[in-house]
């Protein structure tokens, strides 16, 4: 290959011909941002093909007076997506991949883990408290989150205050917060807020100390056919390496737990000098029984290759054929070896425990 331009002409030949691509989405605002932002990558990638989103609702946006654990169904916010995808009437769907379980069903697979906004979680204050945090809200104060994870952490770390569930998308809870008195402060994630672009409204970022995020969070994910290699080798420029491995840890540790939105399971994840440091927890509803470690492993993040698939199958639902198999693995292995530490503690009998009481409430 003699010039750059052999090259750009030869990816054009090999990318999928010419073709409107078909992007499934939940219709919430934030939903539809995080879409388009996927999409505006992908355009640059591919100036040749056409790319249409098809937004549609699922279950749990139609569900909004129940608290999310107590739904009892793990795809709450892809099923319906899935099905357009199976059906063949998308080709990709972006998710939040907090939302994507570490099982997927049968015949899909995320192709591409984009790069992590902020992973914490915000508090965001009533107008009448702004100014304060957490720990200086009044004696009783009530505050407003749908995550059994955020409400045991939180009621552990500051005992004066109460916890109640809020259901709804963003800019519900948001009005629920400002136009009800019910709420003195409701907790969000920091990335939600800062795409929709409402960064004025996040009065404290919570610290691991204080709040350690849910599995995913703050990274999106791209789910399509597994078995569709077009469009598996066209989202593959997404990933990326740093996210896509801290993310593989975080699913390990969450998979070999059996957790998921009816316990309370935390993770903290950071890559430093080849060190790949994940930081696990779970407790029991009302935060007072908690188990935290932390583990570590030499991983070097990679740069994408491009040596060809390698048709290996997938780790914890995630398929990343341009990235070293080796790192990929390495974090797996993290994440189980973790799970199996906090087992050997006791955190079996924990989450059983949390897991019979969020069924009998």
């Amino acid at each position: 290959m003699s010039g750059n331009g052999n090259a750009a002409a030869t990816a054009e030949e090999n990318s999928p011909k010419m073709r409107v691509i078909r992007v499934g989405t939940r219709k919430s605002q934030l939903a539809r941002i995080q879409t388009d932002s996927v999409v505006t990558t992908l355009k640059a990638s591919y100036p040749g093909l056409q790319f249409e989103i098809i937004a549609m609702s699922t279950t749990g946006d139609k569900i909004l007076d129940t608290a999310l654990s107590k739904i009892g169904e793990k795809s709450l916010f892809t099923k319906e997506l899935e099905h357009a995808l199976e059906k063949n009437e998308v080709d990709l769907v972006v998710h939040s991949l907090k939302d994507l379980p570490t099982v997927l069903p049968p015949g899909f697979t995320i192709g591409a883990i984009c790069k992590r906004e902020n992973p914490h979680d915000a508090v965001v204050f009533h107008p009448k408290f702004v100014g304060k945090t957490l720990e200086t809200l009044p004696e009783k104060s009530v505050v407003g989150t749908s995550s059994l994870r955020r409400a045991a952490q939180l009621q552990r770390k500051f005992p004066h205050l109460e916890f109640r569930s809020i259901r709804g998308n963003l800019n519900t809870r948001l009005r629920k917060l400002d136009e009800q008195q019910e709420f003195s402060a409701i907790i969000l994630a920091t990335a939600g807020l800062q795409r929709m672009g409402w960064h004025n409204r996040v009065g404290q970022i919570l610290h691991p100390e204080e709040c350690m995020y849910a599995v995913g969070q703050g990274a999106l994910g791209v789910e399509v056919r597994a078995k569709d290699q077009d469009i598996l080798d066209l989202v593959g420029v997404l990933h990326d390496p740093e996210t896509l491995l801290r993310c593989i840890a975080e699913r390990a540790f969450l998979r070999h737990l059996e957790g998921g939105c009816s316990v309370p399971v935390a993770v903290h994840t950071a890559m430093k000098d080849g060190q790949l440091y994940l930081t696990g927890g779970v407790w029991s509803l009302d935060g007072s029984d908690s188990i935290q470690e932390t583990m570590q492993a030499t991983i070097h993040v990679p740069a994408q290759h491009e040596d060809g698939p390698e048709d290996d199958p997938q780790l914890v639902g995630i398929t990343a054929r341009n990235i070293p198999r080796g790192p990929q693995l390495a974090a797996q292995n993290l994440g189980i070896s973790l799970a199996n530490l906090l087992l050997s503690k006791g955190a079996k009998n924990i989450l059983d425990v949390a897991r019979q009481l969020n069924d009998a409430h």
